[in-house]
């Protein structure tokens, strides 16, 4: 058997952004989603700080992996509140939404 080594692979996000702004959807599905990325961003912000892998987070929500790379992940899945303030909970945070006024 082969001797295999894991070695991640750096995702240049801003360069992946500068790329997929050139076509011609992009914009607009890009802010149509714009909530949706920002609170993925924190969910995977708040487990590296708490230097969790999905396993483990997954064994503290007492769920599976494949359901945090779910949660974690942009699509169709919009995870319930009750399932927020338990990943919260799982990676030592607290949740908090705040409602802002919409300008204009």
């Amino acid at each position: 058997m082969a001797d295999l080594k894991y070695t991640p692979v750096r995702h240049q996000h801003d360069q992946f952004l500068a790329r997929a702004r050139k076509r011609a959807s992009f914009q607009e599905t890009y802010a149509e989603l714009s909530l949706e990325y920002q609170i993925i961003g924190q969910l995977l912000q708040a487990r590296a700080r708490a230097g969790l892998t999905q396993d483990a987070v997954a064994e503290r929500m007492g769920t599976t992996k494949s359901t945090i790379s779910r949660l974690e992940a942009a699509g169709k899945h919009s995870p319930s509140l009750s399932t927020l303030k338990r990943y919260a909970q799982a990676v030592g945070c607290e949740l908090q939404i705040t409602l802002v006024p919409q300008q204009g």
